[in-house]
Formats: C-alpha cells, structure tokens, sequence
C-alpha cells in the first residue's frame, strides 16, 4: 500500500487557510454536552465560512469519564479558531498547525448500530 501526501494548504477567495489541530481535553461531562458545543460550533462557523471550516472531530474517552476532542479545522489562523472557540464558548487547550497529512488508510466508517 502506498501512503498518499496531502497538502495542508488551501487557497479560497480570501486567501490561503492552513490545516490545524485542536486539542479539548475534558471539555464535556457528557456525549450530550458535546453535541450541544458541536451545534454552537457549527453556527459560530456558519458566519464565517471563508475564514475557519470545521473538517472532522475524534472524540477522547478521558479516565475520568468526561469527553474531550481532537478537532481538524481549516482556517486563516490560530487567531481565528480561538476567536471561533470564543463565540462557541468551547475550550482550546493547545492548537497545532499541521505541516502535512500522510493518508496510508481512509478513517474506518462507524459500525452501524
């Protein structure tokens, strides 16, 4: 199998957003909380498309029974996330600006239940 480089870099109409990673750690006490911060998130970002785009969440099972997540956003900076996070009210303990992405697999699909 051969793994595939992807460019972290986009150019919109506005400029050039980069990839990043976010990391909450503990930032719910339940799946139900995160649901709740994941439809503030998704209409903070409804405002600005151009600026910040939510890619994907993994979500952290945390030892002491709270969620946390790994996000993938694509944005104009890290300003812009925290600014995004402000108007979601969500945490961010540290984000990362991705370099590149190897894909050697796809993400499995969930089972369905």
């Amino acid at each position: 199998m051969c793994a595939l480089l992807v460019s972290t870099h986009t150019t919109t109409e506005e400029g050039i957003v980069n990839t990043y990673v976010i990391l909450r750690r503990n930032g719910w006490r339940t799946p139900g909380d995160l649901e709740e911060a994941a439809a503030r998130s998704t209409a903070a970002g409804d405002g600005t498309p151009d600026d910040i785009r939510w890619i994907r969440s993994y979500v952290l099972d945390e030892r002491d029974g709270s969620v946390g997540t790994v996000c993938i956003y694509q944005a104009s900076s890290p300003e812009a996330i925290r600014d995004h996070a402000n108007r979601a009210d969500l945490p961010v303990d540290e984000i990362v600006a991705v370099a590149d992405t190897v894909i050697v697999r796809p993400d499995p699909v969930a089972a369905a239940v």
